[in-house]
């Protein structure tokens, strides 16, 4: 499929040729579901941690006589249903990761890449590159392409100038190729890739 490439300036410059193996898949809900919680998940840290009755400080002591004083049995107040006791089952440290075939993760991101060229979100720019490194320039360039919220994938040599202007916007984000990902492409409204990008997307996922 051809699509229509231009400069910062929304300049026309030509067209580009789309592969339909990477750009004209048709999106899976569930797919796309499946890679996004492993995504999610893998990026958890997984250190949130309590203690158990075995690792708060406290005596060991019994409470109070087993028999005789009317009052339910207990032994130190290291038990849970005491305050400062420790946790029953209490969250430990682990690895919230699962599995996903690598090949799943190829069709999801061929499938995020596709819906956004599907639903007219995608713009192929010439090159992502400023002179100077001013937030201010950027944000006048994403007006004239009517960019909101975007994200902007490069190939992997990204332009410092363009990346540090972008740093300062809350709802615009820069990637490399390698970089690319099923959750970023679909958080974000529209998807802007440069010539280089494309190429290498291709190359990776044809």
């Amino acid at each position: 499929m051809q699509v229509n490439v231009s400069t910062l300036g929304s300049d026309a410059t030509g067209t580009i040729e789309l592969s339909d193996a990477v750009f004209g898949v048709t999106p899976r809900s569930d797919v796309l579901h499946q890679v996004v919680t492993w995504q999610l998940a893998k990026r958890r840290q997984g250190t949130h941690k309590a203690k158990t009755r075995g690792e708060v400080s406290g005596t060991t002591q019994k409470m109070y006589r087993q028999k005789g004083t009317g009052r339910a049995r207990h032994g130190n107040r290291k038990a849970n249903i005491f305050k400062g006791g420790g946790m029953a089952f209490p969250p430990v440290p682990r690895d919230h990761g699962t599995a996903l075939p690598k090949k799943v993760r190829q069709l999801g991101l061929r499938m995020a890449l596709s819906a956004k060229q599907a639903e007219g979100k995608l713009i192929v720019l010439e090159a992502a590159r400023l002179d100077e490194a001013k937030t201010k320039i950027l944000v006048g360039h994403l007006r004239t392409l009517g960019l909101e919220s975007a994200l902007l994938i490069d190939a992997a040599d990204l332009d410092v100038n363009f990346t540090r202007a972008a740093s300062n916007l809350p709802h615009f984000a820069v990637l490399p190729d390698l970089g690319a990902n099923v959750y970023d492409i679909l958080r974000r409204d529209t998807l802007v890739l440069t010539r280089a990008a494309v190429e290498a997307l291709e190359a990776r996922l044809a």
